[in-house]
């Protein structure tokens, strides 16, 4: 990581952060609708955290779009008897590419848990 100079003060500030990425990342890929201003499309998470979530898609909804999705989340990872089901809404912070695979970013702004 790089420090940043303080514009003020002209003092080092700390490392830069990347608020999606403080939190850890678990790799799943779970199938979601994604529910967009364009209408609904299907994606598949390649990863997901308590912040966001990142995701295949095969057309990407716009930066800074807002979404909303619902995701079934295994007990193992957030540590419960059984499945959760989790719904968000976010939005969509940056686009990439893997390959030929669209990917999206959409970082999470509120989530609802149903146990």
């Amino acid at each position: 990581m790089r420090n940043l100079q303080s514009i003020n003060s002209g003092k080092q500030a700390g490392p830069a952060v990347d608020p999606i990425r403080t939190a850890v990342r678990f790799p799943l890929r779970l199938e979601l609708i994604l529910d967009t201003d364009e209408g609904e499309l299907t994606a598949t998470t390649e990863d997901v955290s308590a912040n966001g979530v990142l995701f295949s898609v095969a057309k990407l909804p716009a930066v800074d779009s807002r979404v909303e999705f619902t995701m079934m989340m295994p007990a193992a990872i957030m540590g419960h008897e059984k499945d959760v089901v989790v719904h968000c809404v976010g939005r969509i912070v940056r686009h990439g590419r893997s390959g030929q695979t669209l990917q999206a970013a959409a970082v999470i702004d509120e989530y609802f848990l149903r146990a």
